[in-house]
């Protein structure tokens, strides 16, 4: 049975076990999972990656991170908001980037649904945040989703957004320090 504690990187700090699987994934780790994101654009960014993930990894995703920013104009909602058909197939043809075209279509669809949010994005993500939320000692003790992402997620699909199902909403509230599931022992 693997051990689902924190385990000590290369530098001797304790991490969440999965960011010691390669540099990528624990520069992530250490500087931006779990911090908290308050601005829409930046909320709208990780909605859009974490949609990108499905049925992928992680890894995956964070290595062709750069180039999804470059093409989605920084995740700029009110930009990708104006991508039409000649966009979509434009994309479908960069080798640089996950080309699923529903994936794609879900990111347009839901920066035009972000501007209908009058509150803003991150606001309305955060309105999903547990009261409590235990720190979890083990990897076993992290769900998949909670009642919180439920909730969230439906409340994103009521408005309009794509793959954001509960496990995806799960993983962005993760991401953006909406719940924290840093190991007790993790360093962060």
């Amino acid at each position: 049975m693997t051990d689902m504690t924190a385990q000590p990187g290369a530098d001797g700090r304790r991490r969440c076990h999965w960011a010691l699987a390669t540099p990528d994934l624990t520069a992530y780790h250490d500087t931006e999972w779990g911090v908290p994101v308050r601005g829409d654009q930046a909320m709208f960014e990780r909605l859009a990656l974490e949609g990108f993930q499905a049925g992928l990894s992680w890894l995956t995703v964070l290595r062709k991170r750069e180039a999804l920013r470059e093409v989605f104009a920084g995740f700029d909602p009110a930009v990708v908001a104006e991508y039409g058909p000649g966009d979509v197939e434009r994309l479908l043809t960069d080798d640089r980037i996950i080309r699923s075209r529903a994936k794609i279509e879900a990111v347009i669809g839901n920066a035009r649904a972000t501007l209908e949010l009058n509150e803003g994005l991150a606001r309305f993500v955060w309105r999903h945040a547990p009261d409590q939320h235990p720190t979890p000692k083990s990897m076993d003790d992290v769900p998949a989703s909670t009642p919180e992402s439920a909730a969230l997620a439906k409340a994103l699909k009521k408005r309009g957004f794509r793959f954001v199902g509960p496990t995806t909403a799960y993983a962005a509230m993760q991401a953006t320090g909406v719940v924290d599931d840093h190991l007790a022992d993790c360093f962060r």
